[in-house]
């Protein structure tokens, strides 16, 4: 019997164990309405291969409240260990789900960080306007090394505390905003719910494109990214997240060994 979890608005869930991580089988319609506190994490390939490789991001991730299926070839990777999830949760396909179905609700006010400058502004400035309303009260980009400036940690909590946001969407990178979460949750009191989303601010801007959904369905959006963008998407893409395909090989003949246990 898969081992459970008590998920916040949703119920008890199943976890599905892939390599040393594990994703939570939820339904799209349970995270949209449902889970609107807590702390959540999208899983992809790339984030996988990180917690084959990042001890801090491993020992954090369990502290997550969910954690959804975030790709196609991760849904494909369940269905080929033999322990399929209903279906894939991504974040850009979520987020915009999300604030339409939370639009007339006046206790969801979104702030979003991350993005080059003016990005999540534009990107809020396209939310609102579909919501109807002031839904994203706050943006910031912060600096690519905001961990090395002085200070810099410190202004942007503060500018999350001062927009009086209920919602923080973090899109600093995989690995680097789950980590920005958990470290400085307990100084963000406003926040209930924390949504590390990547690039989702990017999608909302229009500034990056999302492929037909056939692509996507047919767990060829990585192509079409590295084609788009081949000089940003080609270490990830053809060097860095391959190797999980031979681990995933690993696990389904009982041969994988996680990294972090002895």
């Amino acid at each position: 019997m898969l081992e459970q979890q008590m998920i916040p608005g949703i119920g008890v869930r199943p976890k599905v164990h892939v390599l040393n991580a594990y994703v939570h089988d939820v339904s799209m319609d349970e995270v949209v309405h449902g889970f609107t506190q807590g702390t959540m994490l999208t899983l992809h390939v790339d984030m996988l291969m990180k917690l084959q490789q990042d001890r801090e991001f491993y020992e954090i991730f369990d502290k997550f409240d969910l954690i959804t299926c975030d790709s196609q070839i991760l849904y494909f990777a369940t269905k080929f260990l033999g322990l399929p999830v209903q279906e894939r949760v991504s974040g850009s396909d979520y987020f915009p789900k999300f604030y339409m179905a939370h639009k007339d609700n006046p206790d969801i006010t979104v702030f979003l960080c991350g993005g080059k400058p003016g990005i999540a502004d534009i990107a809020a400035e396209n939310i609102n306007r579909k919501v109807g309303r002031r839904f994203i009260v706050g943006t910031d980009a912060p600096p690519f090394d905001y961990e090395e400036r002085p200070g810099e940690i410190d202004r942007m909590i503060d500018r999350i505390n001062a927009s009086g946001a209920t919602v923080l969407l973090v899109g600093l990178g995989g690995g680097r905003q789950e980590k920005f979460i958990m470290r400085y949750r307990d100084r963000m009191p406003g926040i209930r719910l924390y949504l590390p989303l990547g690039g989702t601010i990017d999608y909302e801007a229009g500034t990056f494109k999302r492929p037909p959904a056939w692509i996507t369905e047919w767990g060829f959006e990585w192509l079409y990214r590295l084609l788009k963008e081949p000089r940003q998407r080609f270490h990830r893409y053809v060097v860095h997240e391959p190797p999980v395909l031979w681990r995933l090989a690993a696990q389904k003949l009982g041969l994988y060994r996680n990294p972090f246990r002895h």
